[in-house]
């Protein structure tokens, strides 16, 4: 029997965070200099290590002295920052299995510390630990919407934080993200000759996400399936977009020779084109 892939990525999910709760029992149970409970500044003292270990990338370790701060001194003024640290030690091992236990730190922290000072940064490193699950944009694109909701929460709610420049960058790329799997699908449809199909894809791309990096490309795609459509007159205005704001495209040559093939078409009024009322998407095969 053959198990679907979904089935499969799941389990090895789960195995793989069975086996990092098995690596932090067998932390647990080495000889750590941990201070007794109730000790004079043990909660510091924890914070001091777990920080410490951080810095040297020594994840798992780092995750023990946080996580036996948080549980074990629900008072200490260092259990928020310890919360923070557990998230950041999983999103630090940079595996799948981890940015999704990482998020879960994130969003609680959120959930059990709403007026903390330090909101904006959990909500960055939850937005970075979804962000990190995307897949790429020919596969599944639930992840980077999900990546692109908590993105959008952090620039609505913290608009003057240390870390928006940040969140605009991951934002770019998310987006970018979705974008390109949009582009795939019209390209997708002009490949099939589905010119409509292609066209609906395409314009709605440019209507969604108007600072689409490769915004060039479809400028020149939309070009294209006009132009094999024979709606010679709705290409021109593409190809002049592409031309007037990417100069510097790689498709220059190619729109240059478009539009000096168009435009006499078009003066003569040989465009391929009819000239009635009805809407040219509308007579696209």
């Amino acid at each position: 029997m053959i198990v679907p892939l979904p089935v499969v990525r799941r389990a090895a999910a789960i195995a793989a965070v069975l086996c990092l709760t098995g690596a932090l029992g067998a932390c647990k149970g080495h000889k750590s200099p941990l201070p007794a409970p109730g000790a004079m500044d043990a909660d510091k003292f924890l914070f001091d290590k777990g920080t410490e270990n951080l810095g040297k990338k020594k994840w798992l370790t780092a995750r023990e002295y946080f996580r036996r701060l948080f549980d074990t001194y629900p008072r200490s003024q260092y259990r928020q920052q310890a919360k923070l640290g557990i998230g950041d030690s999983y999103i630090g091992e940079a595996r799948i299995e981890s940015y999704i236990l990482g998020a879960n730190e994130f969003r609680e922290f959120l959930q059990f510390f709403p007026a903390d000072q330090r909101t904006d940064y959990a909500q960055y490193r939850l937005s970075l630990a979804l962000m990190k699950q995307m897949l790429g944009p020919q596969r599944d694109q639930t992840a980077t919407k999900e990546a692109l909701v908590e993105l959008d929460r952090f620039r609505q709610s913290y608009p003057n934080s240390k870390f928006k420049p940040e969140v605009e960058k991951l934002y770019r790329e998310t987006r970018d993200r979705l974008s390109d799997s949009e582009f795939l699908v019209g390209q997708f449809h002009f490949r099939s000759r589905l010119y409509a199909g292609a066209i609906a894809r395409l314009q709605g791309l440019l209507t969604d996400d108007p600072g689409y990096t490769h915004k060039d490309e479809v400028y020149y795609l939309l070009g294209e399936t006009y132009y094999k459509a024979l709606l010679l007159d709705q290409a021109v205005p593409y190809y002049e977009r592409l031309a007037a704001e990417f100069p510097a495209s790689k498709r220059m040559t190619e729109v240059k020779k478009r539009l000096a093939e168009i435009k006499p078409k078009s003066a003569t009024g040989k465009s391929g084109d009819p000239k009635s009322g009805a809407d040219p998407v509308s007579r696209i095969p």
